[in-house]
């Protein structure tokens, strides 16, 4: 992934599949071949296959800090015993943080110095429930360098009222976000972070131009696929 961020800070967003070129049996059952989340009904055998794949294809320098992700504001540090969270950071080398997706939107973060790092989960929820805010507390915000990683475009997030209430009842600059589309709403996640991030004020932010839904070939989607969507991994550390 190309980003703006330290040279010494690295950030990966896998894809659906491990090897284009050799698509797994795997695919038949709605997993494709580089699922990397145990609570979306997969075999955990194939997940922690693939997790050992993972380590091995990037060369990872340590085993990611997996998370039981909630849809919350919580934000973790990587020494924690705690996993239960939504955003994980670190100052330490060499220590992986991650969180899975599948239309949600991963947001990279790093000081400029390159000394801190994280990567937090942002859905809807997780941005009505302050996320975003909770992981930016971690560091001073105008320090921050931000990327966001691939997530679900506008035109193919239709969302209810009651979810556009929620946003406008946090801020009401987030009703910048939202499309109205017949009798609902087509949410722009990515338009929602950035007013949320410019609110903090954090304006050098880049990403933001892929859809999970749209990109068949190259990402998980639950809108697109369902209850057996895989998940990618968006993984950031400090080399």
């Amino acid at each position: 992934m190309v980003s703006n961020f330290p040279k010494n800070v690295k950030l990966i967003t896998t894809t659906r599949f491990f090897n284009k070129n050799h698509r797994s049996c795997l695919i038949a059952d709605g997993y494709d071949n580089f699922n990397l989340a145990l609570h979306v009904g997969d075999s955990a055998f194939k997940v922690n296959n693939n997790r050992a794949l993972l380590i091995d294809k990037y060369n990872l320098p340590s085993e990611p800090k997996w998370l039981e992700q909630i849809h919350s504001d919580i934000c973790l540090d990587f020494s924690s015993a705690d996993c239960t969270g939504d955003a994980i950071i670190t100052r330490v080398k060499n220590q992986v943080c991650a969180v899975l997706t599948a239309d949600c939107l991963p947001i990279f973060a790093s000081n400029k110095a390159g000394t801190q790092v994280g990567v937090a989960h942002a859905g809807w929820k997780g941005i009505v429930n302050g996320v975003i805010e909770s992981f930016v507390a971690k560091f001073h915000p105008d320090d921050l360098i931000v990327q966001f990683g691939p997530a679900i475009s506008q035109q193919n997030f239709e969302v209810g009222q009651d979810v556009f209430d929620q946003f406008v009842a946090k801020d009401i600059l987030l009703q910048q976000a939202f499309m109205p589309f017949k009798d609902k709403y087509k949410l722009d996640i990515y338009h929602a972070a950035r007013i949320t991030l410019n609110g903090l004020g954090i304006t050098n932010i880049s990403g933001g131009d892929a859809c999970t839904y749209e990109q068949k070939s190259q990402y998980f989607s639950y809108r697109r696929d369902g209850a057996k969507s895989g998940r990618m991994a968006h993984l950031i550390w400090i080399e």
